[in-house]
């Protein structure tokens, strides 16, 4: 589980926190999510952007692309709180796949564009302001949480994450595919762990994301995101804590 240490820091422990921990490497046939699909996150358009990590494709054609292209249409109303609802007649563990193998690839472009700013000298532990400090355990390979640079930290994390999207058993990509019986806590913790590189975006490179007029990508991306995960109750609201004035101002705005 989670816990928070008396200096407020959130500390990554225990068996359901898995890591990318340089496991051998996995010789797997792509998932169909790598190999075709939406060519960028929706949010973005057609707009070239470095990404940090190889970027998740749904598969044209299946019934989770048609959801996509419905998110993005909804989206494109500019109401993020009805674009975040599930659509009449839809499979909940399917839209939550749908929108998190997106966030994923938004928070990808986002930290790509970066990276040459959060190195090992600047971002020497993974923080989120002076209070919020994130360690990384995984319960097998780290079963005691290590102190890490921010780069490393987000390597794990997202190395993790795209192990979990590819996993057919966990994000099936095939119609008619159950979904495992623990797939709401899978992403549930996927999506804990994304909203980390948000929160280190926002404290640590915020300047370097106003300098190349990013910000309002950021900002967007965000407010979709923490609008998704208070629609279905998807994060703790401790974990959110490190942008919490952030968030109540995005909400704010739509009351």
């Amino acid at each position: 589980g989670e816990s928070v240490g008396s200096s407020l820091s959130l500390r990554s422990s225990g068996p359901d926190v898995a890591s990318g921990a340089s496991p051998p490497p996995r010789r797997d046939p792509p998932s169909p999510f790598r190999r075709r699909g939406l060519k960028m996150s929706f949010l973005f358009g057609s707009r070239s952007s470095k990404t940090f990590k190889p970027k998740k494709n749904i598969p044209e054609g299946s019934h989770q692309y048609e959801l996509l292209k419905h998110a993005e249409a909804t989206l494109g109303s500019g109401n993020l709180r009805q674009a975040v609802m599930l659509p009449e007649g839809e499979d909940l563990n399917e839209w939550i796949a749908v929108n998190t193998v997106d966030f994923f690839n938004q928070i990808n472009m986002l930290y790509g564009t970066i990276t040459e700013f959060c190195t090992e000298a600047s971002c020497p532990v993974m923080s989120a302001g002076p209070r919020y400090e994130y360690h990384w355990a995984d319960g097998t390979n780290i079963k005691k949480p290590i102190k890490c640079s921010a780069p490393k930290y987000i390597d794990y994390l997202m190395t993790w994450v795209q192990d979990q999207l590819d996993d057919e058993t966990l994000f099936p990509s095939k119609i008619g595919v159950p979904f495992p019986k623990n797939f709401m806590s899978v992403a549930k913790t996927i999506l804990k762990r994304l909203f980390r590189v948000y929160a280190h975006i926002y404290h640590q490179h915020f300047d370097s994301v106003m300098q190349l007029q990013e910000e309002a990508h950021l900002n967007t991306s965000f407010k979709h995101f923490i609008f998704f995960v208070q629609e279905f109750n998807l994060i703790d609201r401790r974990e959110l804590a490190p942008l919490q004035e952030l968030i109540e101002k995005l909400g704010s705005k739509d009351r």
